[in-house]
């Protein structure tokens, strides 16, 4: 069993997280994604493997995955992650968050554009994304596995969030890497959203990325990186069937060698001994960060 410095409260867990309390009773509810360890007379705590399959639940939906296939692929994850490791800390800003959700459901563009390009303006990208859009497409994804209705709602909301965070690329006069970072979903992946973010967050730090997008094969790869010579290059596979090591180990040999970095839940059963890996926007931004000598 795990020691009682390593368990934390439903409270805790949601903060370090970025959803609301509510999300994790649901999927206990609903998935039996709830904690493990419970002791007679004592509150239900989340050890290590809880927090790995929630982790892993999290970065699903974020990245587009409907709930219900999501709990799925958490429940059979079987690796762990040290509490102390969890250090993010979110902090949900509930009222934006609802305000957003019903604007969502009314189909109200002009607030969520207004009330979301308000919130990039007062804050980091990082911040928006942790506090307000994943708790949001939170919410709009539990609806849906709930009643089957709103894919209408998800599909609006996710063009209007990629509007949103390519408006904050545009206009780096100055970038402080001589050569773009490349940022691609590699082979069939066609979830893209969680790139959008990371090109955005990279922008505000000044730093210049390629967008391949959704569906980057590996020749098209193997040419970027040819002819681009990136200081870093970011591999996103939301599903296992897209994350294959190819995409870090069978690419041209240039110099100065990029710094390969991987995210997304694709990658979990994936030998990554070669590269980097990044479990969320804040760390793959160091990573780029690094590449890149800032």
């Amino acid at each position: 069993m795990a020691s009682t410095q390593e368990l934390l409260t439903v409270a805790a867990v949601a903060r370090r997280l970025g959803v609301a309390p509510a999300t994790l009773r649901t999927w206990d509810r609903r998935y039996g994604l709830g904690p493990s360890v419970h002791e007679s007379g004592e509150h239900r705590r989340y050890c290590p493997a809880d927090l790995a399959r929630l982790t892993l639940m999290r970065r699903l939906i974020t990245s587009g995955v409907a709930p219900c296939d999501a709990a799925i692929q958490a429940k059979n994850h079987k690796g762990t992650i040290k509490v102390e490791k969890i250090v993010d800390d979110y902090v949900v800003r509930q009222d934006l968050v609802d305000a957003l959700f019903k604007a969502a459901k009314a189909l109200d563009k002009k607030y969520i554009e207004a009330a979301l390009r308000k919130d990039l303006t007062e804050n980091s990208i990082e911040q928006s994304w942790a506090e307000v859009i994943v708790p949001l497409l939170f919410l709009v994804g539990d609806e849906w596995a709930e009643t089957g209705d709103g894919i209408e709602v998800e599909h609006f909301l996710s063009e209007i969030l990629k509007g949103l965070l390519r408006e904050q690329v545009e206009g780096i006069k100055k970038p402080v890497n001589a050569h773009p970072v490349l940022l691609a979903s590699v082979g069939e992946e066609l979830h893209s959203l969680a790139l959008h973010a990371l090109a955005a967050a990279l922008a505000e730090r000044g730093i210049e990325s390629f967008f391949l997008g959704a569906r980057t094969p590996l020749e098209a790869l193997s040419l970027m990186i040819t002819r681009s010579a990136p200081p870093a290059v970011f591999l996103w596979a939301q599903l296992p069937q897209n994350a294959d090591a190819k995409f870090f180990r069978d690419m041209p040999a240039i110099r100065p060698a990029p710094r390969f970095i991987v995210g997304g839940p694709g990658w979990v059963d994936v030998d990554c001994d070669d590269v980097s890996v990044a479990t969320d926007i804040y760390e793959a931004c160091a990573e780029i960060e690094r590449a890149v000598g800032l």
